[in-house]
Formats: structure tokens, C-alpha cells, sequence
């Protein structure tokens, strides 16, 4: 599994729906350089158990989201049409009607790919040469969170039976933009409005509050 930390996050344009029921091309992160920070998320797959979960407890928090100035952003390896057709499906009916935030197609499987969440690869069949998947055609439960300048600046990847905790993707986003305000690091546990700690050129690091 690769560690994008650090790195630009990959570049792709795909179709996607956006608002919850307009299907739209081309697609892409860049669309938030400079403007807004980006948790791009990956589920497995459309019409399932924990998906749905996951993608409403995200819409759940969307508001704290957009206080942060931060963007959410879905992606699976189904096609646009399922998508859509999931957000039209009422909740109680497995679906996820009411989510509003971009859900991108990612049916060739490249965007999973790039990030490196796809819970398998391409080989070739030997004996006549077609190539074939090995594993799960599907993503894992990969989360990256992207900064205005476009680059990964914390990842985390769960197998697919392990829903994430949305609360702690939102404390991270306070923790980057916390030691970007401030350029003061945040120890384990951290949440906003507790003490951080600033590292000093001896290696001691001091507890300093802003309340």
C-alpha cells in the first residue's frame, strides 16, 4: 500500500454526481487548488451495508465541513448511473437520498489505482493472453485529506468491513489547519481548542494553549 503524505495528490478527471442529482464530465480535484481542502474518501461499493453508513455520517457533518472550508468528495468503482440512482433511493430503502456532496465514477478503476486503494490488480491469463483481475474489483475504505496546494497531508485506509469514525476526519482537519495558523504541532489526542505544543530547536517541545 502507498503513502501519499507529502506527495501532490493524483490528478484524474471523471464523471460524478454532484448536488445530489446532476450527473457531470470531466470532474476533478484541481477544482479546489488554491480555494478549498479537499477529504476525498473511496467506498466499495453502491447498494451495500456499510456504505451507506459511511456516506450519510458524512452528510451528517457536512456543515462542520464547510466551516473548515473544506470540500468532501465520495468515490466508488460504480458507474455515474448507479450513483444517481442510489441518491434517488430513500434511506429506509437502503439508499442514500439527501447526500449532497460529489460522488465521482471511477468504473475503470483508475482513480483507485493512482491512490492505491484498490483491493487488487490486473494480471494476464497465460494461457490466452486477456488480462484478468486478481482480487476484489472494489476500493478499500481509503481516506486522504488534500490541502489548498493540492497535497495529501494525511491518509488512512481501512478494509472494507470497518466503517470510519467522520468525527476524526474532522479532527484532523482542525489539526492541519491548527499548525497552519500556528505552526505549533498537535499531540496525540489533540482536539481544537486544547493546548498544542511547539517544538523548539533543542528537541523540548513546550504546551502552549489558545483559547
Amino acid at each position: 500500500m502507498g503513502v501519499l503524505v507529502g506527495q501532490k495528490a493524483p490528478v484524474f478527471k471523471a464523471s460524478a454526481v454532484i448536488k445530489g442529482h446532476e450527473i457531470v464530465e470531466n470532474f476533478s480535484l484541481e477544482q479546489f487548488i488554491g480555494k478549498k481542502y479537499v477529504v476525498f474518501f473511496f467506498y466499495p461499493a453502491d447498494f451495500t451495508f456499510v456504505c451507506p453508513t459511511e456516506l450519510l455520517a458524512f452528510q451528517d457533518k457536512l456543515e462542520e465541513f464547510e466551516k473548515r472550508n473544506t470540500q468532501v468528495v465520495a468515490c466508488s468503482v460504480d458507474s455515474e448511473f448507479s450513483h444517481w440512482k442510489w441518491l434517488q433511493t430513500e434511506q429506509k430503502d437502503g439508499g442514500i437520498k439527501g447526500v449532497t456532496y460529489p460522488i465521482v465514477s471511477d468504473l475503470s478503476k483508475t482513480i483507485s489505482e493512482n491512490f492505491d486503494v484498490l483491493a487488487g490488480h490486473y494480471d494476464y491469463d497465460d494461457n490466452n493472453g486477456d488480462a484478468v483481475f486478481v482480487g476484489v474489483p472494489q476500493a478499500f475504505r481509503g481516506l486522504f485529506l488534500i490541502d489548498k496546494s493540492g497535497v495529501v497531508r494525511h491518509q488512512v485506509v481501512n478494509d472494507m468491513p470497518l466503517g470510519r469514525n467522520v468525527d476524526e476526519v474532522i479532527r484532523m482537519v482542525d489539526a492541519l489547519q491548527y499548525f497552519e495558523e500556528h505552526g505549533e504541532v498537535c499531540p496525540a489526542n489533540w482536539k481544537k481548542g486544547e493546548k498544542a505544543m511547539k517544538a523548539t530547536q533543542d528537541g523540548v517541545s513546550d504546551y502552549l494553549s489558545h483559547r
